[in-house]
């Protein structure tokens, strides 16, 4: 394709994934600047900039009170408490659409959820005719691995951003990078290196 329909996913930079929050990553707050600074520099080149949030209220098997860090955790992105909110240095200005996902159960992709009207995220990339996503957000290892996933399965050339993600483990992160290239994502810099 020479002039692909692109859509930016931006996947949970929220409260409790950042710094001070109840699942934080190290990073976050930093990532949620830098993923401004991008939308800001480069928000013309999308036809779509949408972003995913957990909304938990009730997710079977998904909080512990000795979570594993690996099926079980904290929690984390209450419905409507300040830890669901995107964090206070992502401007959400730029979002056409937010999905949310998680209420009754665990969900780590992105296109697990819907957004306030009910739409699924293959539905309104459909309706603009998306051609390849750009995904960024937290946490490299768990949600954007599998947002990236779901993409490749749908058949999307799929972009990460390897300096606009961060994860819950260095090691699980590198491996989880080196996953989503294995199935035939695109890792690069957003940013270029100086």
């Amino acid at each position: 394709m020479d002039n692909p329909r692109r859509a930016l996913l931006v996947v949970d930079v929220q409260n409790d994934f950042c710094e001070g929050g109840s699942l934080a990553v190290s990073g976050g707050s930093a990532l949620a600047q830098r993923i401004t600074q991008y939308m800001h520099q480069s928000s013309q080149g999308y036809e779509l900039i949408l972003a995913s949030k957990d909304n938990h209220v009730r997710p079977h098997g998904h909080f512990a009170n000795q979570p594993d860090f690996l099926n079980t955790w904290p929690p984390h992105c209450l419905a409507g408490t300040r830890g669901s909110e995107f964090h206070p240095a992502l401007d959400f200005s730029y979002f056409d659409h937010i999905i949310l996902k998680g209420e009754y159960q665990a969900a780590y992709s992105s296109f697990e959820g819907s957004d306030d009207a009910g739409k699924s995220l293959v539905d309104i990339l459909e309706k603009r005719e998306i051609d390849a996503i750009d995904l960024c957000g937290i946490a490299t290892d768990f949600c954007v691995l599998q947002s990236a996933m779901n993409a490749l399965n749908l058949g999307y050339p799929t972009t990460v951003f390897l300096d606009l993600v961060a994860g819950v483990s260095r090691q699980a992160s590198m491996d989880a990078l080196e996953e989503m290239q294995s199935r035939g994502a695109n890792i690069k810099y957003a940013f270029e290196i100086q």
